[in-house]
């Protein structure tokens, strides 16, 4: 049964700023108590009245676990100089506190309030200080005020205390005549948030601002498809869906939107029926696409360079470094000396690795700066492996902060227009996964005369974000583009690279288990596939390899279903990392993650703090940022503290409080399109009927291009051949390519 007590906060022992839990010591009537609960605001010093029952933990003997609270105005002197001295008001210490209340008595919070001016009359207190302190009290108190009428509206003390930031004594009007506002103005507010609350606050379905707000909110949402704008038709339909009003009625909410540039309205031709169509982009978006293409015409200069000069150095290149370049390759690096622009594409065993290696030593001899890049940890690293230079990621490279630009929550890179990258010679690798934020970011600490080379596999899966950048420029027919399509000897020898082309061309690919490193075990039951994938894991493919069970990685195309992620990991979880008392565990959502387990990050952070630890634990650099597709190792759970610290690749340590659990996912199996710009020592591929538009050519080819030593193909040969043969892709509405030809 629940009890209240009444006493002043003495200690807070540990506080997660993220969700405001709190462990502190309530002195109440000469007893000490600890209590734990959400407390958002409390500060030490302070008097409570607080609501709750006593529980007994296992480890920290009897608490008070608060339901409710609130704060007790202090009432005589005593408690007024234990408020002020706690550090709660900025300014004060306890010898200040104590003067005050010597002054002022019992009379100090109606002075604080009323007269704070004489605050002045007290040795050491200016009249700005005496402001200052008044300020401070009044915006405390303006505070919990807000908290609670927030709270009637169901609205959390974190939200509640972003609100109140935000908009102070503006939040009341803004709440009741357009809560909308709240989802462009605050992170963390989205649609669905704001429309709950204007639900709650009793704004009508068919609200103007709950219209704009929806449109906006949709042409948001398919980003997250890879969409960079939507056709009108598109729009609308999925507007009616979502807020329940007539297409006709909201036509005049998009021309309002338009007027207010919020949105662009464009007319484009399809390019296979000819046909005119309205599409619709939300106005940063389309921004983004025609900066960068004008971007990217800026670099594209050319330079005259003497034909039998580059040749000769070509030449010099092979025989130093005891390689033979094919023609294709020779002219990648003529082109790259040639061209401000370069773009580098082919598959697997191209010799694209060989031709950055050839570019690299060219530039060399030149005596200029390179910069490598790509954009992931593990890409990076093997573009470190592969050419002896240090590559870093696109992120890393560019400087990545954490701090957001004011109002737009976009991330911000200490490398930009203002203080470009002082580099010679810029090499991408793994461009295809390059969205088109990442892209304009990139160009935009590029200075004209820089040479900057893009090197990519135009047939792996688009980027996770907007944008099929690569493809688009590409499809632009203005920059100088270099296919390799010539199989090197080595490469030719593996039945990986040799399937991955057959694949790339719908020429059917032998299953019959001959090769070294490519099989295919036809099962035909999702159970018994898991078993196989399960024996092939913990004894068959480690000693194949010569790898850790956790290196060789499940690849599937879905989510859901019988050999989807979800049920793949639960049951993956319990084989490879079984419960036991020496790991602590934490539940979250349907399932639990337990220290050992191999987790990945399912979004950009750009604010979450890591740093690299050397001997003892000790950290020797810190950074932020860590990014959709990062997989690590969970090392520890603290229940006390209630954090998981998860180590990324190249020993970065992450801690996660117990809130951004939601950006963590179990790893042992994830899809072929997180799977992108990775490579495994081993890939087991599980394979039953999917959906068609999903199980296509391009996502087959994308997983067996991932493995670097064996492909494990386990299920239904009918579906890889049924894959095989589908070329359908889901199209992604972009127009990069048209902004392009248009900037020209």
């Amino acid at each position: 049964m629940e009890e209240t007590i009444e006493g002043y906060i003495e200690h807070i022992i540990y506080r997660n700023q993220e969700n405001g839990y709190t462990v502190a010591n309530l002195v109440a009537e000469e007893t000490e108590i600890t209590c734990v609960g959400i407390f958002q605001y409390l500060n030490e010093g302070e008097a409570i009245r607080a609501k709750g029952v006593y529980k007994e933990h296992p480890s920290y003997g009897q608490q008070f676990s608060v339901s409710s609270y609130e704060i007790v105005i202090p009432q005589d002197s005593l408690a007024m100089e234990r408020y002020l001295g706690s550090g709660a008001i900025k300014g004060i210490g306890a010898a200040l506190a104590a003067r005050i209340v010597r002054h002022f008595g019992d009379d100090t919070l109606r002075i604080i309030e009323t007269e704070p001016e004489r605050l002045a009359e007290v040795k050491g207190i200016s009249e700005r200080k005496a402001r200052e302190i008044a300020e401070q009290v009044e915006d405390k108190a303006d505070m919990r005020k807000a908290m609670m009428f927030l709270q009637q509206y169901g609205i959390s003390q974190t939200l509640g205390a972003k609100i109140y930031q935000q908009y102070k004594q503006d939040m009341y009007r803004i709440l009741k005549e357009n809560p909308y506002k709240m989802a462009e103005d605050i992170s963390g507010v989205g649609f669905k948030i704001a429309d709950e609350i204007a639900a709650r606050i009793g704004i009508h379905t068919d609200s103007d601002y709950r219209i704009r707000s929806g449109l906006l909110y949709i042409l948001l949402l398919a980003t997250a498809e890879g969409h960079v704008y939507l056709p009108k038709r598109v729009l609308l339909a999925r507007a009616e869906k979502l807020l329940g009003v007539q297409a006709d009625y909201m036509e005049k909410h998009i021309v309002d939107l338009a007027i207010d540039r919020k949105i662009v309205v464009k007319e484009i031709t399809d390019d296979f029926t000819d046909e005119k169509e309205q599409v619709v982009y939300a106005s940063q978006y389309y921004q983004i696409e025609l900066h960068t293409a004008q971007m990217l015409h800026e670099l594209n200069l050319k330079d005259t360079v003497d034909e039998e000069v580059i040749a000769e150095k070509i030449r010099r290149i092979q025989k130093a470094e005891k390689i033979e370049l094919d023609e294709m390759q020779q002219q990648a690096i003529a082109e790259a000396v040639k061209n401000g622009l370069l773009v580098i594409t082919g598959g697997p065993g191209t010799g694209k690795t060989t031709t950055i290696n050839g570019i690299i030593r060219y530039f060399e001899m030149e005596g200029l700066d390179i910069y490598l890049a790509a954009p992931t940890g593990r890409a990076a690293k093997r573009m470190t492996e592969a050419t002896g230079y240090e590559a870093k990621t696109i992120h890393r490279m560019l400087e990545l902060t954490g701090a957001p630009e004011e109002k737009s929550g976009s991330i911000y890179f200490e490398r930009n227009a203002q203080n470009p990258l002082e580099a010679d010679v810029i090499i991408i690798d793994e461009m295809s996964m390059v969205d088109i934020f990442l892209m304009h970011a990139l160009l935009s600490a590029v200075v004209s005369g820089t040479r900057l080379i893009l090197v990519g596999d135009v047939n792996q899966l688009p980027s996770v974000g907007p944008g099929s950048v690569l493809k688009d420029i590409i499809a632009s027919g203005e920059f100088p583009v270099v296919e390799l399509v010539k199989i090197f000897r080595q490469a030719s020898q593996s039945d990986i690279v040799v399937n991955a082309h057959k694949i790339n061309q719908g020429v059917p690919v032998s299953l019959d288990n001959k090769s070294m490193d490519f099989f295919f075990l036809k099962r035909y039951d999702a159970n018994v596939i898991i078993s196989v994938v399960i024996t092939l894991i913990q004894k068959k493919m480690p000693k194949f390899v010569d790898a850790e069970p956790y290196d060789i990685q499940v690849l599937t195309p879905m989510r859901k279903g019988l050999l989807g992620v979800e049920r793949l990991n639960v049951i993956l979880q319990q084989y490879l990392n079984p419960p036991s008392k020496e790991k602590k565990e934490k539940e979250h959502g349907k399932g639990l993650f337990r220290e050992g387990d191999k987790v990945m990050q399912i979004k950009n952070n750009y604010q979450l703090e890591w740093e690299i630890r050397g001997l003892y634990g000790i950290p020797v650099e810190k950074g932020v940022g860590v990014f959709n597709g990062d997989t690590g190792i969970i090392k520890e759970v603290n229940t006390f503290a209630e954090t998981i610290t998860v180590e990324f690749d190249e020993r970065r340590f992450v801690e996660y409080s117990f809130k951004q659990l939601e950006e963590l996912e179990l790893a042992y199996a994830i899809t072929i399109h997180k799977a992108q710009g990775s490579e495994y020592p081993a890939v087991i591929i599980p394979l039953l009927a999917g959906p068609k538009m999903l199980m296509n050519r391009n996502l087959l080819y994308t997983a067996v291009t991932r493995a670097r030593k064996c492909v494990t193909l386990v299920g239904d040969e009918k579906v890889f051949a049924e894959m095989e043969n589908n070329k359908m892709e889901q199209s992604r509405y972009t127009t990069l390519d048209l902004r392009i030809k248009e900037s020209h």
